[in-house]
């Protein structure tokens, strides 16, 4: 293999690291991850304007890691692939297990979020199922119906206040939202606690549950 060969490939490979490499890109495949959304709902869901997150859009496209099409006079940006959001899942895991300035981020979120392993994971898929636990989404409607953990119930941390009765106080309450940077699960669990339920929360969304081969469900 010729020199110039070689450096194409890591070059190549390279591109894909460059679009990695900010902040708010990972923010918005985080965000893509949940599901199908519009620029104007991911500028809002970044606190940025429509023009940067659009720029931010386009540097992903380009390095083919997310896909657009057309939605009347919207466009609509999906991930490229289920394998792009494991990679999401993948790189904030390693971010998490070797970066301390990471781990001390985290556990500033409400003491942080339970982090799941394949056994954990396998044991609250079987309580879920048999009923012994509720598992709770507390993302947007939306990004439920796109995929949802299995026997997951949603109820979006918006209306959480008002539909508290809907859950049960005998029951453990596990809440999830979109992975471990996400801040609406310990929202959650801190609500349902003062109001006397057994909760609480896990780092795993639907990328992190993929990224692990366990199955998701979904109502679309």
């Amino acid at each position: 293999m010729s020199r110039a060969l070689k450096d194409l490939l890591y070059e190549q490979v390279a591109r894909v690291g460059k679009a990695l490499s900010s902040p708010k890109r990972l923010e918005i495949l985080e965000l893509l991850a949940q599901g199908e959304k519009t620029v104007d709902v991911l500028a809002t869901e970044t606190a940025t304007d429509i023009k940067l997150a659009s720029a931010h859009l386009r540097v992903l496209k380009e390095s083919r890691l997310v896909e657009a099409r057309r939605d009347g006079r919207f466009i609509a940006y999906r991930l490229a692939g289920d394998d792009v959001a494991g990679l999401w899942a993948n790189l904030h895991s390693v971010a998490t297990e070797h970066r301390v300035e990471l781990q001390v981020a985290l556990n500033r979120v409400v003491a942080g979020p339970e982090r799941l392993t394949e056994e954990t994971r396998l044991s609250l898929l079987a309580k879920a199922k048999k009923g012994s636990v509720v598992v709770l989404d507390v993302r947007p409607e939306p990004e439920y119906q796109a995929a949802h953990l299995p026997h997951a119930r949603s109820i979006p941390l918006a209306e959480l206040k008002r539909r508290l009765a809907e859950l049960p106080k005998d029951k453990e309450i596990v809440a999830y939202c979109r992975g471990p940077f996400c801040l609406m699960s310990a929202e959650a669990v801190a609500l349902l606690k003062k109001r006397g339920y057994k909760a609480r929360k896990i780092g795993d969304g639907v990328a992190e549950w993929s990224a692990a081969g366990l199955p998701t469900e979904s109502e679309t």
